[in-house]
């Protein structure tokens, strides 16, 4: 028996126009997310670290042991590293971005290095009894990563990475007896004052 084809082969079905609207979403979406910037930077996150800071600078005015001094600063390091990702954390949520999108991960692939290098600078120094070199050290690596990860931010935020490598530099050379005064400038004082203006400018 005789077997009877079509002429013309049957048009395959057309894709739904949705399914090409919803990929080129995602697309858009994921190449801002990848040129934009990171707004999570913490305002009021950065007015508390400063408020802990000038804090922990009256209390370590009074120690005269260079050990429990350090110890002191080196815990309100810690503390600020807590405040620091719960406020980013925070922030990034309020504005729908993740923490560890694109922005936030370039941001935090420049400021975290130098952070690093900091503390393994600090053991060194601390075991070659250097510690006078602590607060330049910490206040220079510290506006080098806030420099470097802010050029994925907002415009403020390298202009505080400067603010704190100056700071730094100058008590690299200053008499090691204004190392806690200058501690209380960067860490207290610059932070207070960008926190601020972050807060009034971009929110949070």
């Amino acid at each position: 028996m005789a077997v009877v084809r079509p002429i013309r082969q049957p048009y395959p079905e057309p894709v739904a126009i949705h399914a090409h609207a919803l990929d080129n979403l995602k697309y858009i979406r994921s190449a801002m997310e990848r040129a934009g910037s990171f707004t999570a930077v913490p305002g009021v996150g950065g007015i508390a670290l400063g408020c802990t800071a000038l804090a922990v600078a009256v209390l370590a005015r009074r120690i005269s042991n260079a050990d429990s001094w350090l110890m002191a600063w080196l815990g309100e390091a810690v503390l600020a590293c807590l405040i620091g990702v719960a406020a980013a954390a925070h922030k990034s949520h309020k504005v729908g971005m993740p923490l560890l999108s694109g922005p936030g991960r370039k941001f935090l692939l420049g400021f975290a290095p130098p952070l690093l290098a900091g503390a393994l600078l600090t053991l060194v120094l601390y075991r070659a009894g250097f510690t006078a070199a602590v607060p330049g050290i910490w206040l220079l690596l510290y506006g080098t990563g806030v420099l470097c990860g802010g050029a994925a931010s907002v415009k403020v935020v390298p202009v505080m990475g400067i603010c704190f490598m100056t700071l730094g530099a100058a008590a690299l050379f200053a008499p090691p007896a204004w190392g806690n005064a200058f501690l209380a400038a960067g860490f207290g004082g610059l932070q207070i004052l960008f926190g601020t203006l972050i807060k009034v400018k971009y929110g949070g």
